[in-house]
């Protein structure tokens, strides 16, 4: 399946889906046009048979935040940033933290202002060498969005994302690395190729599982220790009556790799 969108491109191929910001020439910048159709692509992943997402951008630059360029005295003083955020940036981030299959980030080049949050909402972040990240949005007067306030405290502590927000300053993908905001980091002509082994590895493990594994996760990272135990209890169960436990189980006593998604 292909579907071509002015500013966004979506593929399926195998069960991996490609999301791509398609606006290189702007640094691939969001616009209020491409919020409805990423959160569609999102959404849709839930059962068109995805089995994993690689989330990436056109050209040199993954997502430069939202795009600027239109911007005026008179549109900032009309317009209404409270119900633009609760309308087309949050329930983006939502639907991606909620999609029980996993979503992999493909980041080149900047990854900045609401760009590095969608690689923040992911669940694996892979990175060029040549990869940008930054919480730029003190630079223009305002404060993160996109669920960074959330996200990047529990990645590298209170004091070092608020220097990053603070001041948003654009940290480079080795530090990124080094923080536990990338999970790895390749020369540019290793890229594609990790990224591609990424995803189907993801295509062939126990996609019950996995989507159990990212819920219980989410759900840990915001509630208490005894909650997160229960959930664990009450989540394993579909795990633990899932073909692929029982194809688990018979690989392992049969000394063979097993084959999940039958």
């Amino acid at each position: 399946m292909t579907e071509q969108k002015e500013n966004l491109l979506v593929t399926l191929e195998n069960g991996i889906k490609r999301i791509t910001f398609n606006r290189p020439e702007r640094r691939n910048s969001v616009n209020a046009e491409m919020m409805p159709q990423m959160l569609h692509a999102i959404k849709e992943s839930g059962g068109d048979g995805t089995r994993v997402v690689i989330l990436t951008g056109a050209g040199d630059s993954f997502c430069a935040g939202a795009d600027l360029n239109a911007t005026s005295e008179r549109d900032i003083s009309n317009f209404n940033i409270t119900n633009a955020l609760r309308e087309g940036v949050n329930p983006i981030i939502l639907a991606m933290r909620s999609l029980p299959v996993p979503i992999i980030a493909r980041v080149h080049g900047h990854a900045v202002g609401v760009g590095f949050n969608y690689a923040l909402a992911c669940d694996l972040i892979i990175a060029s060498e040549q990869a940008l990240f930054g919480q730029v949005f003190v630079k223009i007067g305002l404060m993160p969005d996109g669920g960074s306030t959330n996200f990047l405290p529990r990645l590298v502590g209170y004091h070092k994302a608020f220097e990053l927000a603070a001041l948003g300053d654009i940290i480079k993908a080795d530090e990124a690395l080094r923080l536990g905001i990338a999970n790895r980091v390749v020369p540019f002509d290793e890229l594609d190729k990790t990224v591609d082994d990424a995803a189907r590895r993801f295509v062939e493990l126990p996609q019950v599982a996995l989507a159990k594994i990212k819920a219980g996760l989410n759900f840990g990272m915001n509630g208490d220790l005894a909650a997160a135990l229960d959930f664990e209890a009450v989540n394993q169960d579909a795990c633990y009556h899932s073909p692929d436990f029982n194809e688990g189980v018979s690989a392992f006593l049969e000394k063979r790799k097993p084959i999940f998604n039958k």
